[in-house]
């Protein structure tokens, strides 16, 4: 029996990604929006504020962050929407396997197709930036870090909101309080390495971030998904 519903919840996972990967592929526009939202941001800053360089490299770092952290939160919209509105989601609440499990595969999968494009475009900004090219790896790291923490933070605020007509103006006003720290110790670590600081401390709390997010998140998603399809 243990094998049977181990196996029918690889088959749920399995369908699930493949699911999400032809959405994806069938509405790239959704995808492409928050790159361009993030680029447009960092293109246009030194135009609207200053094009000089040493003024670039000291704003450059918490740019990027808060470009990316907006970027995050312009997809949140398309992680449960589409599914509330054709009735998915309360498939998965009624399949019978682990709805906190189903929606971290579904949060990993988002953020593999909209938050893992902006940490790997993020070094050519960070160029036109003036940062240091020493200084990107430790500037991909962090977002590869705090970016997943974003979305499952968002995740919450989505599937709260997901039955309201104006969910995304919502979202934004739950989601960017609890993502301060996120963006508050990756700009932090980012910055005290330029400095030539320790960042062990810096690292060690954002990892601690995605711990607690990838562990608790999922079971507050789910609560919620089950709360908003019941209404």
């Amino acid at each position: 029996m243990p094998t049977t519903d181990h196996r029918s919840l690889t088959g749920s996972i399995s369908q699930l990604f493949k699911r999400e990967s032809l959405i994806a592929a069938r509405n790239l526009q959704s995808l492409v929006n928050p790159l361009m939202f993030f680029s447009i941001v960092i293109i246009l800053f030194p135009l609207g504020v200053s094009p000089d360089s040493e003024f670039l490299r000291t704003a450059s770092v918490g740019l990027l962050w808060v470009s990316a952290l907006l970027a995050m939160m312009l997809s949140l919209d398309n992680l449960f929407q589409r599914d509330f509105d054709n009735g998915t989601l309360e498939q998965l609440v009624m399949t019978g396997q682990p709805l906190y499990l189903l929606v971290l595969v579904k949060s990993i999968i988002h953020w593999l197709l909209t938050g893992l494009p902006l940490v790997l475009i993020s070094p050519v900004f960070a160029l036109m930036l003036n940062i240091a090219p020493s200084h990107l790896l430790i500037l991909m790291l962090t977002l590869a870090i705090g970016t997943p923490v974003i979305t499952l933070i968002g995740g919450i605020g989505a599937a709260l909101t997901v039955s309201l007509r104006s969910g995304g103006v919502l979202v934004s006003l739950l989601v960017l309080p609890l993502t301060i720290p996120v963006l508050i110790f990756g700009s932090g670590t980012v910055q005290a390495y330029v400095e030539g600081l320790a960042i062990s401390g810096h690292l060690a709390i954002l990892c601690m971030l995605l711990v607690l997010s990838v562990t608790l998140a999922p079971f507050a998603i789910a609560a919620a998904i089950r709360l908003s399809v019941s209404n």
